[in-house]
């Protein structure tokens, strides 16, 4: 399972880090030398996670979070403000305009990977599960089993992956594009039309009709003009 973190920070070497230490941790990192980049990249890839430096030109991490916290796409984003700046009044003030954590630096790697982590269970839940539930659907990712009302499902890899996706986060729309970076990864050309073919294959076998039954409730929904998202059939 990828979680995908943005990190925002004007100094290179701390940037590396950050980026560095993130990825053996197994997370997937993009990363951004200022703070309107950060915005472009969030809007552009919708990160689980953002952890972004107070002090970068052109916008400061302060006014990046204010502005994530201004838009219903990102208001829940969770955020780590870090800084060099430790005196409480700046911690207290980074909170206040909205990030979840606050860390000053210096920082052990070690610390970061901790405090991220703690993080993503609080804000996320389900990232942090292996086992995936959803009304009747289960994904246990430890034995990559998958059932659907009790009854085995067998999918293909990319299918596996993209019903993790939708699962980890339901009721998100995620678009062609997102779902080829998450499932495909990046700078890897694949036609957005793939992912409605695998999308189709992942229908047809979590949707089939089980003994005893006949139809099974649909749960991945098209968004029009939009992409994909898993719904409740009373949500639909």
């Amino acid at each position: 399972m990828s979680i995908r973190i943005l990190v925002a920070d004007d100094e290179p070497n701390q940037l590396e880090l950050l980026a560095y230490n993130l990825a053996q941790a197994d997370f997937d990192v993009i990363r951004a030398g200022d703070g309107q980049q950060a915005l472009d990249l969030i809007e552009e890839h919708r990160p689980d996670l953002a952890i972004i430096d107070w002090m970068m030109p052109q916008m400061s991490g302060i006014d990046v979070c204010r502005t994530l916290r201004a838009r219903s796409e990102t208001k829940w984003l969770p955020i780590i403000i870090l800084s060099a700046r430790g005196e409480e009044g700046d911690r207290t003030l980074g909170l206040d305009i909205g990030a979840d954590d606050y860390i000053s630096k210096p920082f052990s790697p070690r610390e970061m990977i901790s405090r991220v982590r703690a993080l993503l269970r609080r804000a996320h839940p389900a990232l942090a599960d292996e086992i995936l539930e959803f009304h009747d659907l289960r994904f246990n990712q430890t034995t990559m089993e998958i059932t659907r009302g009790g009854h085995l499902v067998s999918l293909g890899p990319k299918e596996s992956r993209l019903l993790a996706i939708l699962m980890e986060r339901p009721g998100r729309v995620f678009t062609r594009g997102q779902l080829l970076d998450l499932v495909w990864g990046h700078g890897v050309f694949v036609e957005e039309r793939t992912v409605d073919v695998h999308i189709s294959r992942l229908r047809k076998a979590i949707n089939a009709p089980r003994i005893n039954d006949d139809g099974t409730p649909n749960l991945i929904h098209s968004v029009r003009g939009s992409g994909y998202a898993l719904r409740a059939p009373a949500e639909a």
